[in-house]
């Protein structure tokens, strides 16, 4: 592997025009495919196979005229003060006010609230239907701007009008604003690091590169994909923040080989050989994370995945070719300031090249301690952790628990009007209906009966399940023209959010299952808010242990051959674990309990999103994985050159601390960055993704990681020999480019011998 990407390394720096005009050659062209193509679909979410699912799909096929795909609004009015809406004034009110939304575009059908008898028990709150002809994605402005007027005429006249449901637009746009404030911390990290403006732009601009392409590829596949808005901004997320830390670590690696004595294609392909592999499978381990997402069976979460993975993918190939090229054209301009003095001019002859490396080996070997270099920071970190293991990792262990315990108290839902801001209009439509027509009006429970004679099996469906506990009312009986399928509503006591109707969900279908053979009904479902989260649940449920299995189980065996360990592996999952927990622990503190809801902009703290815990799960695995496999690597490829077990630790500290530590922080930034946005979904992912990076990368790989080391020593390299002998060798150490250049130096400076004793 390291001699494969050295080679392209030395070809991308060599051949940089060549290579560089193809990556611009792909950006154009997916630019102008993403340009030509149509727009985004909206937010779907099925989940096949599930009751409510298949509920949905009958529907739709047998009550086409229900529009079940179209957009609705259910729009609310209540009359002023202590007046009813049943007065004639009123009344007529309402009227004018039903005939002007059904003048709006794209209208199908308003229903008269009178007419529907849709009047509350005190007679001061009614509420209209309002059916679209189109689904919510595709409602143009004039639609919503006929709604909303309507409403704004309505309220001009003294009555309260408030709306809800999916033909009102909720505004959740982004803004662009969390990516430019990442971007430009990012810059500002990388200028620190690197203390060249040419360097810390060099991650930043193909990190945008590779987004670019990835991002432009996925808009141009949404529309037969079925790819929405919300899958584009979390690939972006994502493939911003890895190809910026991808990148870091090649340019990184570079200047390390430069002031090691290597002629500057040298350095570039070592970079590539050595850095390039670490690159290579920490992507692949992103990779798997993501794209394993599809086990779930949830085709939102399937698609997230796997485009995000594609990001990543297009990331990985431009650190380990575009790079390179770019180094190409300023070998010596990426290099600090006070370096730079010491590489002008052409590039050293092959005898002078030797001469240099032989004084550099003279000089580290003539080294004395008071003499070596002084250690640098994570050189010292390192010998401090060595010193201190068990103190180290019990204060981790027991700090990243502490941090975990409000996941304990972890509630899921799906996101809802109820769960929204209380100023915005679909709230407050949600609270009119609760406190005129009881907590259950907005989670009504649709049953659907199937049957030969299908308006006489509703009919005793209908009397059975009415004295189930828990239901506080239910409609009469709609049958469609052919006579094979009936559906009536149940409105149950409870909200949605209640646990108590969960209860009766459950009682319901057990009720049902009894009834389909009494009634002769060939199918009797039931669905609703409530319905459609238990059924999300099971299915999360099911597929969480196939999932962690199959993740899990490939980046172990991934990192087992990188690593030639079955303990290095083992304790890189184990502190996953302890990472996405307290990250769990952070997300309910803050978007649950409402802690520093204010500061984070929480309007309404409420139940976690049911798709962030698994979400986080395969993300924050990649990318715990990618601080192992770049901090780890460092000190395997120590530990083979013949360092010993501390030494590794302190070299790979030396020369990984601080890069590891500016990944991190680029990776925080950027998903903090996205906390700004409106969105409640993805300001809930970039919080919980950047409290994982922190906790991962200064906690446990920073922390956690080299106190094991200590502990382990040597055992931590260790490998059954006949399980040595069948995992194949992928050189991810850079061990046989070494041999290519003998008298290579360790990179150990003696005066770091008293850290590790």
């Amino acid at each position: 592997m390291a001699t494969f990407l050295s080679r392209l390394g030395r070809f991308a720096f060599r051949r940089r025009g060549l290579v560089v005009l193809l990556w611009l050659l792909a950006l154009v062209g997916a630019g102008f495919a993403a340009s030509t193509a149509p727009a985004p679909p909206a937010d779907t979410f099925s989940m096949p196979g599930t009751e409510s699912q298949r509920a949905f799909d009958l529907l739709r096929e047998k009550f086409p005229d229900a529009r079940p795909d179209g957009a609705a609004a259910r729009v609310v009015i209540r009359a002023p003060g202590t007046e009813k809406i049943t007065s004639p004034v009123r009344k007529a009110q309402v009227g004018r006010l039903v005939a002007d939304l059904a003048k709006a575009p794209q209208v199908a059908v308003v229903a008269d609230p009178f007419e529907a008898n849709a009047v509350s028990g005190d007679r001061t709150t009614t509420y209209a239907y309002v059916t679209y002809e189109v689904a919510a994605g595709e409602l143009t402005g004039a639609a919503r701007d006929g709604l909303t007027g309507a409403m704004e005429r309505a309220r001009d006249t003294g009555l309260v009008v408030e709306a809800g449901g999916d033909a009102v637009e909720i505004e959740q746009a982004m803004s662009g604003t969390g990516e430019k404030l990442g971007i430009l911390v990012s810059a500002v990290v990388l200028l620190l690091t690197f203390g060249s403006l040419v360097a810390a732009g060099m991650p930043l601009l193909t990190a945008m590169v590779g987004v670019g392409i990835g991002v432009s590829g996925i808009t141009a596949l949404a529309g037969p994909l079925g790819l929405s808005s919300t899958t584009t901004t979390l690939a972006m997320m994502i493939g911003l923040a890895v190809g910026i830390d991808y990148a870091l670590f090649i340019v990184s690696r570079y200047r390390s080989e430069i002031a090691e004595g290597h002629e500057r294609a040298e350095a570039a392909s070592r970079a590539v050989g050595t850095a390039g592999s670490a690159v290579v499978f920490a992507g692949l381990t992103v990779v798997i994370a993501l794209a394993g997402l599809a086990v779930v069976g949830v085709p939102m979460l399937t698609t997230m995945g796997l485009a995000a993975a594609g990001t990543v993918a297009v990331a990985v190939l431009v650190a380990i070719t575009f790079v390179p090229a770019l180094l190409g054209f300023a070998p010596v301009r990426v290099l600090a300031r006070a370096e730079r003095r010491r590489y002008t001019g052409k590039p050293l002859s092959k005898r002078q090249r030797r001469k240099a490396a032989q004084r550099l080996a003279d000089e580290r070997e003539a080294a004395k301690p008071e003499a070596g270099r002084k250690p640098n920071l994570g050189a010292r970190w390192a010998g401090l952790v060595l010193r201190r293991p068990v103190a180290v990792l019990l204060l981790g262990v027991v700090g990243l628990g502490v941090v975990a315990l409000p996941a304990a108290d972890l509630e899921l839902g799906l996101p809802g009007e109820g769960t929204m801001a209380p100023q915005t209009t679909q709230r407050k439509a949600y609270d009119l209906l609760s406190d005129s027509f009881g907590p259950g009006f907005n989670g009504p429970l649709t049953v659907i009966v199937e049957a030969q004679d299908a308006p006489k099996a509703a009919e005793r469906v209908r009397t059975t399940l009415a004295d189930v506990r828990g239901v506080d009312a239910v409609s009469a009986v709609t049958a469609n023209r052919a006579g094979d399928t009936a559906l009536l509503t149940i409105v149950p006591a409870t909200g949605p959010t209640d646990a108590r109707t969960e209860d009766l969900v459950r009682s319901l279908r057990a009720t049902a299952r009894g009834l389909e053979t009494a009634t002769g009904g060939s199918a009797i479902l039931v669905a609703g808010q409530t319905a459609m989260f238990i059924d999300f649940s099971q299915t999360l449920d099911d597929a969480l242990l196939p999932y962690l299995g199959l993740v899990v189980g490939l980046a172990f065996l991934l990192l087992m051959v990188v690593f030639r360990s079955v303990l290095v592996p083992l304790k890189a999952a184990l502190g996953f674990l302890l990472s996405v927990t307290a990250a769990l622990g952070a997300v309910v503190a803050v978007f649950q309990w409402g802690w520093l809801a204010g500061l984070v902009g929480v309007d309404q703290p409420g139940p976690v999103m049911s798709t962030l815990p698994i979400f986080m799960i395969g993300v924050v695995f990649g990318l715990a994985m990618d601080y192992e496999v770049f901090l780890v690597s460092r000190m395997r490829e120590a530990y083979v050159h013949g360092a010993r077990p501390g030494e590794a630790v302190v070299t790979g500290f030396r020369y990984g601390g601080r890069v590891v530590s500016a990944a991190a922080l680029i990776m925080t930034s950027v998903f903090s960055g996205f906390i700004m946005e409106d969105n409640d979904f993805v300001k809930m992912i970039g919080f919980g993704l950047a409290a994982a990076v922190l906790f991962d990368a200064f906690v446990v790989r920073m922390a956690i990681v080299p106190a094991l080391f200590a502990l382990l020593g040597a055992s931590a390299w260790w490998l059954p020999k006949w399980l040595d002998r069948l995992l194949p060798n992928i050189d991810v150490e850079g061990e046989k480019l070494t041999r290519q250049r003998p008298g290579a130096p360790s990179g150990h400076s003696a005066r770091e011998d008293h850290l590790v004793g």
